[in-house]
C-alpha cells in the first residue's frame, strides 16, 4: 500500500495532463498518479522518461535489460512487473529474465556485449563510482552516444526505483 493517497485524477486543473498521460502511456499507472500531486513534476517526468524509453538510439533490448536488473537490485517490483513484458518484447528470452537476480553464474545466457552492459549497469547502480575499464568496454562495443544513453537510462530508472519504492508505490493498490 502507498504510502500516500493518490492524486485525485478528476481534478479539472488534472484533466490537460491525465489526458496527456493516457495517450503517451495508454492509462494513468500508478506512478503517474502518485507523480500528479505536483503536475509539474509529472509533466517533467513524462516528458524525460519518454525520451528515454521511446527516443533513444539505445536498442530497446539493452533498455529493458538494464532496468530489470535495476528493479531486482533495488527491490522494485511495480518497475519489473511493468517492464517484464516489454523486455521479452524487446527480445530478452524469458530464461534471461528469470538469471537477472545472478547473472555472472548463467553467463551462457548473455552475450559479451550484455555482459559489460549488466557490469556497467551493476557498478552504477551499487557503487555509483564506475571503473574505466567498465566504461571503456561499453564505449568500444557501442560508440560514445550509446554509452551516454545507456548511463542516461541506468541512472534515469535508478530514480524510477527509488521513487517508487520511497513511496511504496505497487501495481495492486487500489486507487
Amino acid at each position: 500500500m502507498a504510502r500516500i493517497p493518490y492524486a485525485d485524477l478528476s481534478a479539472p486543473e488534472a484533466q490537460p495532463l491525465v489526458q496527456r498521460i493516457v495517450a503517451e502511456r495508454g492509462s494513468v499507472l500508478h506512478l503517474y498518479q502518485m507523480l500528479m500531486h505536483s503536475p509539474p513534476l509529472a509533466e517533467g517526468w513524462l516528458g524525460f522518461m519518454t525520451q528515454v524509453r521511446q527516443r533513444l538510439d539505445l536498442p530497446g533490448d539493452l533498455r529493458e535489460l538494464v532496468i530489470m536488473r535495476i528493479a531486482h537490485l533495488n527491490g522494485a517490483p511495480y518497475e519489473a512487473g511493468q517492464h517484464a513484458p516489454i523486455a521479452l518484447q524487446e527480445g530478452l528470452a524469458p530464461a534471461q529474465l528469470d538469471a537477472l537476480a545472478d547473472w555472472g553464474a548463467a553467463p551462457d545466457l548473455f552475450t559479451p556485449l550484455q555482459r559489460e552492459v549488466l557490469a556497467l549497469c551493476d557498478a552504477v547502480t551499487r557503487e555509483v563510482h564506475v571503473a574505466d575499464a567498465v566504461v571503456q568496454a561499453v564505449r568500444e562495443r557501442l560508440g560514445e552516444r550509446r554509452l551516454v544513453e545507456l548511463v542516461a537510462t541506468i541512472a534515469s530508472y535508478n530514480m524510477v526505483s527509488r521513487f517508487l519504492e520511497a513511496l511504496q508505490i505497487h501495481s495492486d493498490d487500489p486507487r
